[in-house]
């Protein structure tokens, strides 16, 4: 009976002193590379200024966000160059209500014949209606020589993971045409847009997006830079 009222009297000092005990607020990483940066110092100023933190684990991935920072200012700079020289491509009618960005082109290699070759078209377009709403289509032409065509018929927006399963659009078909059939085969193009609101590009700005298009046969990836959607909406607003 002693030695548990003697172990009780411990514990409620023990809890006393910890109640008394003021916590010090102990900042994230995070909170330290932003005080960090807001000094505005060089980089190599930044890391010096790093290495003045307390432990050894801070140290480390506070001067690595440092790091990715001043790799995403570079890259965000380029981005925006190249954005600049995309912006003067962009045609505009001219009442100022129809925008017509560069048209980009790729070819990917599907096999391991000379004519397993996909190319592909895309280019975004907006229009202004009466009331000044903007909206957006992403007119993708994709050109393929094979046996049968494709029909492409719907397509997804592909998360920051590449995951293309979600989301399903539809497509609208603008033309379809064969030419140079020979053997069994012709070369085929398909010509199709896709209609996006003004809030999702202006959303996507800084990533860019992937969209994925699907027919029976086979899927194609287009991918809208960071630097070519920043350039279109320089000039559709």
């Amino acid at each position: 009976m002693t030695k548990k009222y003697l172990l009780l009297i411990f514990l409620s000092f023990s809890l006393f002193g910890c109640s008394s005990i003021e916590l010090e607020a102990v900042s994230t990483s995070e909170e330290e590379t932003q005080r960090i940066l807001a000094l505005g110092l060089s980089h190599e100023e930044n890391l010096l200024e790093a290495n003045k933190l307390k432990n050894n684990h801070m140290i480390s991935v506070v001067r690595l966000q440092l790091i990715n920072a001043r790799d995403a200012k570079i890259q965000y700079e380029l981005d925006l160059d190249e954005a600049k020289e995309l912006a003067d491509f962009v045609d505009v009618s001219f009442d100022g209500r129809i925008f017509i960005g560069s048209k980009v082109s790729e070819s990917l290699k599907t096999g391991v014949l000379f004519s397993d070759v996909d190319i592909q078209n895309y280019q975004l377009e907006g229009e202004k209606n009466r009331t000044n709403t903007l909206a957006h289509k992403l007119k993708v032409t994709i050109s393929y020589n094979s046996t049968n065509i494709r029909n492409y018929s719907s397509a997804a927006l592909c998360d920051e993971w590449n995951r293309c399963d979600n989301s399903i659009l539809e497509l609208n078909a603008i033309s379809k045409n064969a030419s140079n059939c020979s053997g069994g085969s012709c070369n085929y193009e398909e010509t199709m847009d896709l209609k996006l609101s003004d809030e999702f590009l202006r959303n996507s700005i800084n990533n860019g997006f992937t969209i994925e298009f699907f027919s029976k046969r086979k899927s194609n990836k287009i991918t809208v830079s960071k630097a070519y959607l920043m350039g279109y909406l320089m000039v559709a607003k």
